[in-house]
């Protein structure tokens, strides 16, 4: 073992290298007065900074986790090192040499582990940048830059290099340096073969993946040869110092420019980010061979400082594939305190196929926020869905809205519902807003959890607002105002059948906004419909609760025929007047349902759609609003 390394190194290691300059390379600071720099807490999540760093005394300290100590504490827990492995890691970058209490100075061998593999990347990264730059087996991987755009400087800029194809060329390099295979499979450098270690990567580009400290700490391999019969990237595996989730490929290039500027540019691969960069766009940064997710939203929210005008923005390909990566980003979009967009180029290109056909400019542009990334999310779920029939409009309603209640603040939520319901083509935007924030109260009643999971009833249909047909959550309440109408007619159909029929035959099971009444409505028509003057009453309800699909729909029937039927004050009794009052008040408001639903639909049209469709809709809209007007003035005898 390597012996105790001296007091006087350490001391010297912490005076040369400030707290605030190790601290920045992870976070954000800013000033918080008093001398002392402020910034949000990398050790817990936080909405506000908490986190202090005195670079006078030479320590920070949160207020929120009660996380503190020195430059060493700090480098030990951020990249969680031992006290050694800390000490080692600042000496190196001041230049110092250590010494230990026992056995002089330390063998490299002796190192901790995290700093062996370090360097053993470091090593890797250095000979592979050489490999690209003179070897004539190379000449396949500078063909593949230089038809992308990037010369040898931007190679040189990024540290672009090549793995020989080769079994073992880099493993013995780094036996030579002193490695031990044991370290060099821990590194993901190489992988056990046949006869003893063998190079990971072979015959192929290689982009060094450094931390958020500037060090590499894995590589992405491009395939360059047919027979290559590995995938088109490959990745260093998940090690010690490399989590393919918590690392950003290109953070040490742009993370002082993002902080800057807070903003940063999320594109999908490498050279994506080659291109953005050479192209004056020097806050982009991708994942390595994973989604974006919430590990990463924590790197770029300590450089964005979380502050109301930061700015995140995504491009995708305009592909399935691009289109997935999006609302994946999406369902973390509300960890961020930034606004979040998505940009997509002209024919779905991405940034460097964007860059090599129309230049640096058409990169920079593309980088300039335009959509929201809440609306492409939206429009995308929507555009499932046939918006001009009432049932499409409510699946699409049914599937936007539990994502605009996760939208935390109130404000916001509430203007994405109002464009919600103008996506939908529903003209009864407060329907929409209601219906948002009914699940944004049921989500935080389950403590966050999201609304509570969505119990239907068969033969459940939508005919518009302002029903409910679709809700989450808490069952419905069947005696709200709102159904008592249609109750009304279902108790009658199953008590009365004589004072409705035949006129009731004729409702469709969408004239039901109620789910457990529409699936009721239905269960009638399949048993044949209202059987007026009927001899034995009890047959004709057997009948219906047969037709029922569920145990659910029988119990409804069962209700609705044995309860009371409300008579409201001034009504004489249960006749064909009373009767006749609630057909009529049923159908009113499917016709008028129906006529926001065409009007909607006219809107959705505008002034520039066809003119034999528009005429036809106008058509139909006159047509549906004569026939509103005679219900009105004749009542039933117009049915």
């Amino acid at each position: 073992m390597a012996g105790r390394i001296n007091d006087e190194d350490v001391k010297a290691v912490r005076d040369a290298v400030p707290i605030d300059a190790v601290v920045s390379e992870y976070l954000q600071l800013r000033n918080a007065g008093g001398g002392n720099l402020k910034g949000l807490c990398p050790f817990h999540d936080e909405k506000s900074p908490s986190f202090q760093v005195s670079p006078s005394k030479g320590f920070f300290h949160c207020f929120g986790c009660q996380e503190g100590g020195d430059t060493i504490t700090f480098v030990m827990k951020i990249d969680h090192l031992s006290f050694s492995e800390a000490v080692e890691r600042l000496a190196g970058q001041a230049g110092i040499t250590l010494r230990y209490e026992e056995g002089g100075y330390n063998p490299s061998h002796q190192r901790g582990e995290r700093i062996r593999l370090v360097e053993a990347h470091k090593i890797a990264a250095d000979w592979y940048v050489e490999q690209l730059a003179t070897s004539a087996e190379a000449d396949a991987g500078r063909q593949f830059l230089a038809e992308r755009g990037f010369d040898q400087a931007a190679a040189q800029h990024f540290s672009v290099g090549y793995s020989p194809q080769g079994w073992d060329h880099l493993t013995r390099y780094l036996r030579g340096k002193g490695f031990t295979d044991k370290e060099l499979l821990l590194s993901g450098l190489s992988q056990e073969g046949r006869r003893g270690p063998i190079d990971r990567f072979r015959g192929r580009l290689m982009w060094p993946i450094r931390d958020i400290g500037g060090d590499v700490v894995g590589f992405g391999a491009r395939k360059l040869y047919e027979a290559d019969n590995g995938p088109k990237y490959l990745n260093t595996p998940d090690t010690a110092i490399y989590k393919k989730s918590q690392v950003l490929y290109g953070i040490d290039l742009a993370k002082k420019d993002i902080a800057k500027a807070s903003r940063a540019v999320v594109v999908e691969g490498y050279t994506d980010v080659m291109a953005c960069h050479l192209a004056g766009v020097t806050t982009a940064i991708a994942t390595c061979g994973t989604a974006f997710g919430a590990d990463h939203i924590k790197i770029l929210r300590r450089l964005l400082m979380d502050n109301g005008s930061a700015r995140v923005i995504f491009t995708f390909d305009g592909d399935a594939a691009g289109q997935k990566a999006a609302l994946r980003a999406f369902e973390d979009d509300q960890k961020f305190a930034a606004e979040t967009y998505i940009a997509i180029a002209p024919d779905g290109m991405d940034p460097c196929d964007l860059r090599l056909a129309k230049g640096d400019e058409a990169v920079a542009d593309l980088a300039e926020p335009r959509t929201p990334l809440f609306e492409f999310a939206l429009r995308q779920i929507v555009s499932r869905y046939d918006l001009d029939t009432p049932a499409g409009r409510a699946s699409a309603l049914d599937e936007a809205a539990p994502i605009v209640a996760r939208i935390k603040n109130s404000g916001a939520q509430h203007e994405v519902a109002v464009q919600l319901a103008g996506m939908l083509g529903i003209l009864d935007t407060q329907f929409v807003v209601k219906r948002v924030a009914q699940l944004a109260r049921w989500a935080r009643d389950r403590g966050g959890k999201g609304p509570a999971p969505e119990r239907r009833h068969q033969g459940q249909r939508y005919a518009g607002p302002p029903q409910q047909a679709t809700s989450r959550g808490p069952a419905l309440n069947l005696r709200n105002p709102v159904f008592a109408t249609e109750r009304e007619l279902l108790k009658l159909a199953l008590q009365r059948p004589e004072l409705v029929s035949p006129a009731f035959d004729a409702y469709g099971v969408d004239e039901f906004t109620a789910p457990p009444y529409a699936a009721v409505r239905q269960a009638i028509l399949d048993a044949g419909g209202a059987e007026p003057g009927v001899t034995d009453p009890q047959d004709y309800l057997v009948k219906v609760r047969e037709a029922a699909p569920d145990d659910a729909v029988r119990a409804m029937v069962t209700e609705l025929a044995v309860e009371a039927i409300m008579l409201h004050k001034g009504v004489k009794g249960v006749d064909e007047v009373y009767a006749g009052a609630q057909l009529v008040t049923v159908r009113r408001r499917a016709v008028e349902r129906r006529i926001r639903d065409i009007t909607g639909r006219l809107t959705r049209l505008g002034t520039h759609g066809d003119p034999a469709q528009l005429a036809a809709v106008q058509n139909e809209l006159w047509v549906l609003q004569q026939y509103d007007q005679t219900l009105r003035e004749h009542g039933a005898a117009a049915l």
